[in-house]
C-alpha cells in the first residue's frame, strides 16, 4: 500500500536570506581553521552554492545567488554550511567537487563503460533523458521519494548525475539491458549531510530502475558490478547505502549484496511527520565484500 504523502513546508525565504549572509560573510570567516581550504566569504559561496546546485551555481542561478537562488536550494547550502561548522561535513572534500565541475579535475578517470553479461553500466548520453524522464514521472518507481519529477527536473538530475565521474572518478551509471536504458545503479557523495555516525567522506551506492526492469535482479547484479568498480579501481573503503524504511524492496538489495544495516535516522529534508521520513542506513566495507559482492 502506497502512503500518503504530505508537501513539504516552503522554507521562509527572508530568514534563509538573513542566515545566508550571516553564515558565510561572518560565521564561517570566524570559525576558518589553518587546515580549512578557504578563508573568505566569497569562497565560502562558491563551495556551499556548487555543493547544493550540483554544479557552478552560476549555470542555474544569476547574481547575487542570496536573492535569486530557489528559497529550497538556498536552505541545502545553509545546511551544509552549518554542517561543516559543526565537523558533520568536509569543507575540504566539498571545495575539491566545487573546483572539479568547474575545470580543475583531480579525480582518476573513469572508464566508458562496465559490461557484465547482457548488462551495460556506461556514461550518460542525452538520448537517456527521455526514457529517464518517463522514469521520473512513474508514481511507482517514486513511491519512496516525496513527489515525481518533472521532465525538466529529469534532465538537470541526469546532467548532475554524471557530473559526478568529473568530480570524483565514479558515479551513477546509466544501465542498459539488451541496448536499452532501463535506470541508473552507482555510487556517489552525498550532496546533503545526513545525521549519521561518520558521516564525513560517506559514498552511498543507489538505483532506480523502471518497472519493466523489476524482479530479475537487474539492481543486484549491476549494483556488484558498481562495486567492484568502486572497490577496486577506486579503492573505496567502504560503501553506504539507505532507503525509506518502508522500502523493503531496497532493503532486500543491499541484504543481497552483503550490506549490513548499522542505524536508522530521520531524513533531514523531509518534516516530522512525513511517512518517509523514518530512513534505515546500510553499510559495506571492502575488508568485508567476500562472496556477497
Amino acid at each position: 500500500m502506497r502512503s500518503a504523502r504530505r508537501p513539504e513546508a516552503a522554507p521562509d525565504h527572508a530568514e534563509v536570506q538573513r542566515r545566508w549572509r550571516a553564515l558565510v560573510d561572518e560565521r564561517l570567516p570566524a570559525a576558518a581553521r589553518p587546515d580549512w581550504p578557504v578563508r573568505l566569504n566569497h569562497c565560502f559561496a562558491r563551495i556551499l552554492l556548487d555543493n547544493a546546485c550540483g554544479g557552478p551555481w552560476r549555470a542555474s542561478v544569476a547574481p547575487p545567488a542570496w536573492a535569486n537562488m530557489p528559497p529550497a536550494r538556498l536552505a541545502e547550502a545553509l545546511a551544509l554550511g552549518e554542517a561543516v561548522l559543526a565537523g558533520r561535513a568536509d569543507l575540504a572534500e566539498l571545495n575539491r567537487r566545487s573546483l572539479a565541475w568547474r575545470g580543475h579535475p583531480r579525480a582518476i578517470p573513469a572508464p566508458r563503460a562496465l559490461r557484465e553479461g547482457d548488462l551495460l553500466l556506461r556514461r550518460w548520453r542525452h538520448e537517456d533523458d527521455a526514457p529517464f524522464a518517463a522514469l521520473n514521472a512513474d508514481p511507482e518507481v517514486m513511491r519512496f521519494f516525496p513527489a515525481v519529477k518533472s521532465r525538466r527536473e529529469s534532465v538537470a538530475e541526469a546532467r548532475a548525475l554524471d557530473g559526478r565521474f568529473a568530480q570524483d572518478g565514479f558515479g551513477p551509471w546509466a544501465l542498459e539491458e539488451a541496448g536499452a536504458f532501463v535506470g541508473f545503479v552507482g555510487c556517489w557523495r552525498p550532496l546533503r549531510p545526513l545525521p549519521v555516525a561518520s558521516d564525513a567522506g560517506l559514498v552511498e551506492i543507489g538505483w532506480r530502475l523502471a518497472r519493466p526492469a523489476w524482479g530479475r535482479g537487474l539492481a543486484t547484479r549491476a549494483a556488484r558490478l558498481a562495486l567492484a568498480d568502486a572497490f577496486g579501481r577506486c579503492r573505496l573503503p567502504e560503501v553506504v547505502a539507505y532507503t525509506a524504511a518502508l522500502n523493503t524492496a531496497s532493503r532486500r538489495v543491499m541484504e543481497r549484496l552483503g550490506m549490513v544495516q548499522a542505524q536508522d535516522f530521520p531524513h533531514p529534508a523531509l518534516p516530522e511527520g512525513h511517512p518517509l521520513r523514518p530512513h534505515v542506513l546500510y553499510r559495506l566495507r571492502a575488508a568485508d565484500l567476500g562472496g556477497g559482492a
